[in-house]
């Protein structure tokens, strides 16, 4: 197989869809790689890194398009890429469609079958290609939280780990799955006072178990969660419900009574976010304030970290490539039931549940 690996071209997204060892691997295999020029250049791999590995190494975009059989990138592509799209291609990536019709649009336009990373399923039943992300954007939301709740980042002026004789942050974080456990790790490393909501008792006891009873757990109902949120001053976003759009558990009448300062980090932004008031923004521009309260809701959190994340994230794709390359689409789904639920979009129609709900889809078709 014919396998472009494009520069991603979202704002301020420097990872990549395969790494040098990701290529090497394809090429021993017997398939063809193409990378688009300095597609690497991010995560400080160069063009003759991926040409010591046997890559050819095109131009631009178009060319790679062109070439290749089976596009490989990282983040849901933009509209130029849609339209570069072919009935003969397959994307491999994130595509986050629920809140995206114009994507999903532009996906069942050009015939493409497209591969989500994030609704593939491991034979543990867990989301393998989505985790490594998860834990990035996990650490960074404690992070970046923690950041913002500086005065000069227009938080209220609160460290997150206090001082002897002053209370450290009050942290909320909704969602105990790997994003949230993730930042729960990270804010009790910080001394921050956390509380994780979830409505799994089994995710609550393992939080509980982890942390030796030093973070407190809580089932997820409106009214806890309203409670929490009002006492405050970070709470970060960990919902995730595979392929769909996120609930919306904080509503504008929440925020209102929240704390001048306090701070909302919506992990959930790539499925169209847990806070009634989120919308995307990104790092080049990555907060606003809405009622008094510091909203961060880049909708690639990872991409600042592009290193750690590429490396993390090849590690779980690659297999998945060798698969498609090696069986084709067809053979390669029907081989594992959980990848072939990464199948998003064939032959003009959206195929996973999920996002035919969110979008208004009867079988994979507008219904209007």
């Amino acid at each position: 197989m014919k396998i472009g690996v494009p520069k991603e071209i979202k704002p301020q997204e420097n990872r990549v869809g395969a790494t040098p060892g990701t290529v090497a691997q394809l090429i021993d295999a017997g398939h063809t790689v193409f990378v688009e020029s300095q597609a690497g250049a991010g995560i400080g791999v160069s063009n003759e890194a991926y040409e010591k590995v046997g890559a050819t190494i095109l131009p631009d975009a178009d060319a790679i398009f062109e070439a290749a059989n089976m596009i490989v990138k990282v983040k849901e592509p933009q509209p130029i890429e849609c339209a570069r799209l072919k009935p003969h291609h397959i994307l491999f990536t994130y595509l986050h469609l629920a809140p995206d019709p114009e994507q999903a649009k532009a996906l069942m336009a050009s015939g493409c079958t497209a591969i989500a990373y994030e609704t593939v399923v491991g034979r543990d039943g867990g989301l393998p290609l989505l985790a490594p992300m998860s834990e990035v954007a996990g650490r960074m939301a404690t992070q970046v939280g923690a950041h913002c709740l500086l005065k000069p980042q227009g938080g209220l002026g609160k460290l997150m780990g206090g001082v002897p004789g002053v209370a450290p942050a009050k942290v909320v974080i909704i969602g105990g799955g790997v994003a949230g456990l993730n930042a729960c790790e990270i804010a009790h490393g910080m001394r921050a006072d956390v509380t994780v909501f979830d409505r799994s008792k089994v995710a609550l006891v393992a939080i509980d178990r982890q942390f030796g009873g030093m973070v407190t757990t809580l089932m997820s109902t409106p009214d806890a969660v309203k409670e929490a949120c009002l006492e405050a001053d970070l709470v970060i976003g960990a919902v995730l419900i595979p392929g769909a759009s996120a609930p919306k558990l904080v509503t504008r009448d929440m925020l209102s009574q929240m704390k001048d300062g306090s701070v909302l980090v919506d992990i959930s932004i790539d499925q169209g976010g847990c806070f009634e008031t989120s919308r995307p923004t990104t790092h080049n521009d990555p907060t606003y304030v809405v009622d008094g309260v510091v909203h961060y809701c880049v909708a690639n959190m990872p991409g600042a970290a592009p290193l750690t994340s590429t490396y993390a994230l090849n590690a779980v794709t690659a297999p998945y490539m060798l698969a498609l390359a090696n069986k084709g689409v067809d053979q390669a789904l029907a081989d594992d039931p959980g990848f072939a639920l990464g199948l998003n979009v064939q032959n003009g129609k959206i195929t996973y549940k999920a996002v035919q709900d969110a979008l208004g889809l009867h079988e994979g078709h507008p219904t209007r």
